[in-house]
């Protein structure tokens, strides 16, 4: 491995401890500590270093070929070493969702944060009025979709002698941020227009997720796009190259598509923003892929698709009654909010390598540190045995661990990684 991301000296704690002490990542690795020679505590969270990469260069060749950049959302994982490996993927800066996570991030090197938020109240303005104080070359732009908060971003940046960047958000009926229309757009930009000297208007955003169906989608990005030509040709931008970005982890394609209609405009930069493309899943994410793949020319070309990298390790822990079994595995552990864990790889200590886990077992519920496996009788399950998941939604899973283990393909782990939620 050419970059080194996963070995650092910070201790594990909490789940996924090594089973013989309190080692650190770098030891672990070293040492070749191995999830199926049950050299670590389980439960754990485990990442495939092949798939990252894998991810990382197919979302590479994906925005080149519309000649986009990314920021992916790190919101996601909210783990420095993976932003690094974005960012060193050629990622042109990462999204985040709050003043906090900006804060985490700009802690860990990371100097161009979009923020896919309104920056509302306070205490959050100074958070970043502090930033900007601190270090001239720090990039930070947030969104608006209010005149009210675009007045009380002015007042405090020039009470600061400052001038924040923002973009225009555009947000579709029903939906959840953003302007809804002509009116609304033109009050926000009229308030912008209010402080020169403390609000600087640098591009259009959109959430295009919030949208019921394809048709939707287009329609909010079509919208997106042309209030950004209508803003460039008023010469409203502050600066140009002016931003119009959008692009959750379910529709990247679609936003890329709609938006090269500024391909080869060199007044405008394209941002893509998807967060879950790194580690994928086999939920609504693949769900995505398999659309993607099926529908967008790029993609189709590419061959191959994302790969899921994110999954987790736990010991069946009881085989109470016929047809099911409680596996040491809960709410605390995985995400559950889009769909249970699905059970991937069954492994017994003595066999070579795991096996493909029958079709029929199923998770049919979750309690904090249980869940209950559905299977048939003459199964061959025994306690002890170890079943590796699956999951649906990365965002909820990274939430719930401070360190990930990184695993090679013979589930030999290779570092680890922490987060900062």
């Amino acid at each position: 491995m050419k970059e080194n991301y996963f070995h650092h000296d910070d201790p594990l704690a909490g789940k996924g401890l090594p089973a013989g002490g309190s080692w650190t990542p770098a030891a672990l690795a070293a040492q070749g500590a191995s999830i199926l020679g049950e050299q670590i505590s389980l439960p754990v969270a485990v990442l495939s270093e092949p798939a990252l990469r894998h991810n990382l260069a197919w979302m590479r060749r994906f925005t080149a070929a519309y000649g986009c950049q990314l920021a992916p959302h790190g919101k996601t994982t909210m783990s420095p070493a993976l932003f690094q490996m974005q960012l060193d993927a050629g990622a042109w800066g990462i999204t985040l969702a709050t003043a906090p996570q900006t804060i985490a991030a700009y802690e860990h090197g990371v100097r161009r944060v979009l923020l896919a938020n309104q920056l509302v109240g306070k205490g959050n303005f100074e958070l970043i009025a502090e930033l900007q104080a601190s270090d001239a070359d720090f990039w930070f732009a947030c969104v608006v979709d209010s005149a009210d908060n675009v007045a009380a971003l002015g007042r405090h940046f020039a009470a600061r002698g400052q001038c924040i960047k923002v973009l225009l958000e555009i947000g579709a009926a029903g939906g959840r941020t953003g302007v809804r229309d002509e009116a609304q757009a033109r009050a926000v930009l009229d308030e912008i227009a209010r402080w020169p000297d403390s609000v600087a208007l640098v591009g259009v955003e959109v959430y295009e997720g919030v949208a019921k169906d394809e048709a939707g989608v287009r329609a909010v990005l079509q919208r997106s796009l042309v209030q950004w030509q209508a803003i460039h040709a008023a010469g409203g931008f502050a600066q140009l190259p002016a931003i119009l970005t959008g692009a959750g982890s379910a529709w990247f394609d679609v936003v890329a598509e709609e938006f090269s209609a500024l391909a080869g405009n060199t007044d405008a930069q394209v941002v893509l923003r998807p967060g879950c493309y790194l580690t994928h899943d086999v939920g609504i994410y693949r769900q995505a892929a398999e659309r993607i793949h099926a529908s967008n020319p790029v993609a189709r070309e590419m061959g191959s698709s994302l790969q899921p990298a994110l999954r987790l390790w736990a010991y069946v822990q009881s085989l109470p009654e016929s047809g099911k079994a409680i596996v040491a595995l809960g709410k605390r552990d995985a995400a559950f909010d889009a769909g249970f864990p699905v059970p991937a790889l069954h492994f017994r200590a003595g066999n070579k390598t795991p096996a493909a886990t029958p079709a029929h077992w199923k998770v049919s519920a979750m309690m904090d540190q249980h869940a209950f496996l559905d299977v048939r009788d003459g199964d061959d399950l025994r306690v002890g045995d170890l079943l590796c998941f699956d999951i649906s939604h990365p965002c909820l899973t990274f939430d719930k661990w401070r360190h990930l283990l990184v695993v090679d393909d013979a589930q030999r782990v290779i570092g680890a990684v922490s987060t900062q939620f």
